[in-house]
C-alpha cells in the first residue's frame, strides 16, 4: 500500500553526509557537548530526510532513543551506522508504535495521505509538526487551506486526536545543525500547541536538541512563524524572537 510517505533520502550522498554529522565530524557538536540530563525518551521520526535526520541525530546525541523511519528503512542504514545503539530504523508504523513522541517531517502534500493511514495510531501521541506548505511542491489548494484555516489547525485536521505542536519548521537543516548548542546564547525555536502537557514535552525536546523554546501560543498562533511570516527564518535568541513576535515575558 502506498502510505504517501516519500523516500526521503534522494541520494546516497546525503545519507553519507548525515552519517558524518552523526559522528560529530561535520557541523554537529561532539557527543559530550550535546548530552543533557533529561530522562531518555523514545522518539519516532516520520520522514527521515534533511530535517528529520538532523533533529533526530541531535536527540540521539542528547541521550534519547530514536527510530528513524521510511517506507524503505534499508536506505537509512548509513545514517544510523555512526549513532550507536540508541538509533535504529524502521517503517512509519514501527516509529509510531515506538515513540513516546513523534517528529513529523514529511512534505506537507503528504499530510492528507499520512493522516488517512496513521491518524488513528497517532491519536494521543505528542506530534512535533515540522512541515511547511509551499505552492510549488504541495499545490495551491493545500497552501490555500493552510492560509485560510491556519497551518496549525490544518495539521490538526489531518491528524485528529494527535497532540500537535508546531516546531522545527522555521530553519533549514544546515542552520539547525550549525547552531545547535550555540555558544553565547542559545538560538530560539518557536513552538505552538493547544495541549499544555504536549507543549512541555516539546519544550524539553527543543532544549535537548540544543535550542531555546519560545511558546508562541496555541495552534491558532502557529501562523506567526509559518513560512513567510515575521517569526520565520529568525536566527536569534529567545529574547530577540519574543520581541519580534510581540510576546511579553
Amino acid at each position: 500500500m502506498n502510505h504517501g510517505v516519500p523516500a526521503l533520502h534522494p541520494t546516497r550522498r546525503f545519507v553519507l553526509k548525515l552519517g558524518s554529522l552523526a559522528t560529530g565530524t561535520l557541523l554537529l557538536p561532539a557527543l559530550g557537548s550535546a548530552q543533557t540530563n533529561a530522562t531518555p525518551k523514545k522518539i519516532g521520526v516520520i520522514g527521515s530526510g534533511k530535517i528529520g535526520s538532523t533533529v533526530g541525530t541531535l536527540w540521539v546525541k542528547a541521550g534519547h532513543q530514536v527510530l528513524f523511519s521510511s517506507r524503505h528503512p534499508e536506505e537509512l542504514k548509513d545514517l544510523v551506522a555512526g549513532l550507536g545503539p540508541s538509533a535504529r530504523t524502521g517503517t512509519p508504523e514501527e516509529a509510531i508504535a515506538f515513540g513516546d513522541a513523534i517528529l513529523l517531517a514529511v512534505p506537507y502534500k503528504a499530510y492528507p495521505q499520512v493522516g488517512q493511514d496513521y491518524a488513528k495510531a497517532l491519536s494521543g501521541k505528542v506530534v512535533l509538526d515540522a512541515g511547511n506548505a509551499t505552492v510549488a511542491r504541495d499545490g495551491q489548494e493545500l497552501l490555500d487551506e493552510t492560509k485560510q484555516n491556519g497551518i496549525g489547525k490544518t495539521t490538526a485536521k489531518y491528524f485528529p486526536g494527535a497532540r500537535i505542536v508546531r516546531a522545527f519548521n522555521t530553519l533549514g537543516y544546515t542552520v539547525l545543525a550549525r547552531n545547535a548548542h550555540k555558544e553565547g546564547g542559545l538560538q530560539a525555536i518557536p513552538i505552538a500547541g493547544d495541549d499544555k502537557d504536549a507543549l512541555a514535552v516539546a519544550s524539553g525536546l527543543v532544549k535537548d536538541a540544543g535550542f531555546e523554546p519560545v511558546v508562541v501560543g496555541g495552534l491558532d498562533r502557529a501562523n506567526d512563524f509559518a513560512m513567510g511570516a515575521r517569526g520565520y527564518g529568525q536566527q536569534v535568541t529567545a529574547a530577540e524572537l519574543k520581541k519580534t513576535l510581540g510576546l511579553t515575558e
